[in-house]
């Protein structure tokens, strides 16, 4: 095997790395609640203190961080304080690190690690990449992520500059005898880095010296499951020479590596830390990962969490019950809420099981009941239902959720949105339905009439995305405004007569049709400098990695003398070759 097991007898020596792995910790995550609004910070105070109690070398973290795009001030700011508490102090550190740093952290105004920094005081370094919650936007390209960064509170790294190629370089890192080398990509569009992998647009980097003596550890926080076509990453598209993939995004914790027998690497999956849908996946137990490396062997240690809200979840299906009640009954309604309450009594008592000696967790569970109620049944009034619970669960809004599957019909007619359907439910599920999927289903859906011509599902879907999601206000009026030009351009190339009839045949046409229309109106947008042009360049591609020598590498900060084991190394490193790797 590529990596494997070691005997945990020799797991504190002076070669064996210890890193804390975590993902989507989602802080601020309802923060408004008055019964959950804490329940992400408390949890994140929970894992850096991990982090101390294991006397890890770095915290590892695999994206959102944050749950909002731009976090509220209490969520900055609980952050801060929690890293500030956990993460400062004269402990000191023992591992090096060996790349160009001026690669690692090009988009940083202080490009090197924060434990370099002469004017920090660093005990746990944390390196993270950025998730789809908390990914870069604007003109400036930032995110919150860079203000933990720019504040000497993070090392934040896997940024990419081109929409069109990735280069992966990765930071090197030694500790006695055991080097790592450590890759990461920040979030990227599902559907973009699947055209970049399937183009052999992306390329990671190795070190030359010794290559197959690195240990490849490899942070990613994109689709594992696949949600279409191409919105997903299949983990044969990764490089077969990496040793452990690190899998954020999803939220289902599968934090046991599990051995891809294609690539012959393995997947850790930790999931989310905090419950964002009350869904199968997130009832899981949340875990975060202790793993030790030593040379190219591996260990990885399974610490679970213990202040998790709990949650409950269980499905019935009312047609399943007929010695119980049926639709022809007098009555069946209060039948069916008799039983639906002693399902949720029954899960409120195993929370309770379950919470006897656990001070740390919180007193109120997370329930949902969904009730399958096809074959005749009615529904009731679920907010009366719930004010029975109203003091004893901490979603008391939406703890049952009624599911009716459609029968099968010989002729489907063609049926376009109901958005009154839609927002009727619910509000937690409203809240947790994605933009893109709803113009995507208005795509499908709507008359060939009355749909979009100009426009692409996939640029739309995108520009709904960034104006809801991250409250770009100008997203739909520049796609709209560049799609309009490039079309006029087309029309005038092509010599269209200017009758509705001619524009009308060339616009049904499509040709001029480009998904990748949203994606270069943000980078127009971005780029505030630049001028609008026939060709917009995208590139804008990092620099080659120059070759490095000892004379080259620049002097080391002062550091402060404290017993700070290897502070005294270099930004720049030892001046490590690379050469490039094509994913093939």
């Amino acid at each position: 095997m590529t990596a494997q097991n070691y005997s945990l007898k020799c797991k504190n020596d002076e070669d064996t790395f210890k890193i804390l792995i975590a993902t989507d910790i989602h802080l601020g995550y309802l923060e408004k609640d008055a019964i959950r609004g804490n329940d992400t910070f408390v949890t994140f105070d929970e894992i850096m203190k991990q982090a101390v109690q294991n006397e890890v070398d770095f915290v590892l973290l695999g994206g959102d961080l944050f749950h909002d795009n731009k976090p509220s001030r209490k969520t900055m700011h609980c952050c801060m304080e929690v890293m500030r508490k956990y993460c400062m102090g004269d402990r000191p550190i023992i591992f090096e690190i060996l790349s160009d740093q001026a690669v690692n952290f090009s988009h940083s105004k202080f490009p090197w690690v924060n434990y370099l920094d002469s004017n920090l005081n660093i005990s746990i370094p944390v390196f993270s990449v950025h998730g789809n919650h908390d990914d870069p936007t604007g003109a400036d390209g930032l995110c919150a992520i860079d203000l933990l960064s720019c504040a000497g509170l993070i090392n934040h790294f896997g940024r990419s500059r081109s929409v069109e190629k990735l280069e992966i370089s990765p930071v090197l890192l030694q500790k006695g005898n055991t080097r790592i080398a450590l890759y990461g990509i920040g979030s990227i569009p599902d559907e973009r880095l699947y055209r970049m992998f399937i183009n052999n647009q992306v390329t990671m980097l190795r070190p030359r010296e010794d290559e197959d003596g690195w240990f490849n550890l490899f942070v990613i926080h994109q689709n594992r499951s696949k949600h279409g076509a191409t919105n997903y990453i299949p983990e044969q598209f990764l490089d077969d020479f990496l040793d452990l993939v690190v899998w954020g995004h999803e939220h289902e914790c599968k934090i046991a590596p599990v051995r891809n027998e294609q690539q012959l690497f393995y997947v850790t999956q930790p999931g989310s830390s905090v419950i964002t849908s009350l869904s199968p996946g997130e009832a899981v137990k949340k875990h975060i990962g202790l793993l030790r490396v030593k040379g190219k062997k591996m260990n990885l240690q399974k610490i679970p969490l213990q202040t998790i809200r709990q949650f409950f979840i269980q499905d019935v299906t009312l047609s399943e019950h007929p010695d119980l009640f049926s639709p022809e009954q007098p009555n069946v309604m209060l039948k069916v809420m008799d039983f639906c309450q002693e399902k949720v009594e029954e899960m409120l008592e195993e929370a309770e099981r379950q919470r006897l000696g656990n001070s740390l967790t919180p007193e109120k569970p997370l329930i949902r009941l969904r009730v399958d109620y096809s074959g005749g049944f009615e529904v009731f009034n679920t907010m009366r239902f719930s004010q029975k619970f109203v003091d004893r669960v901490a979603n008391p809004k939406d703890i049952l959720h009624f599911i009716r599957h459609r029968e099968a019909k010989d002729n489907i007619k063609e049926e376009g949105m109901d958005f009154e359907a839609i927002l009727s439910h619910p509000t937690s599920e409203v809240l947790q339905l994605r933009v893109e999927d709803l113009v995507k289903e208005y795509f499908q859906k709507a008359e060939k009439n009355v749909q979009l011509s100009l426009l692409t599902e996939q640029g739309m879907g995108k520009a709904v995305q960034e104006f809801v999601d991250k409250e770009e206000k100008d997203a739909i009026e520049e796609l709209i405004k560049y799609q309009l030009e490039k079309t006029q351009r087309y029309l005038r190339e092509r010599r269209v007569e200017a009758t509705e009839e001619k524009i009308d045949e060339e616009v049904k046409g499509g040709a001029f049709k480009e998904d990748l229309a949203i994606i270069r109106a943000k980078a127009h947008r971005d780029r505030s400098d630049s001028v609008r042009d026939d060709d917009l360049n995208l590139s804008d591609e990092p620099a080659d990695i120059a070759v490095e020598s000892d004379e080259a590498s620049t002097s080391a900060p002062t550091i402060r003398g404290r017993g700070r084991g290897s502070r005294g190394t270099s930004r720049r490193g030892r001046g490590i070759y690379i050469n490039i790797h094509k994913h093939i």
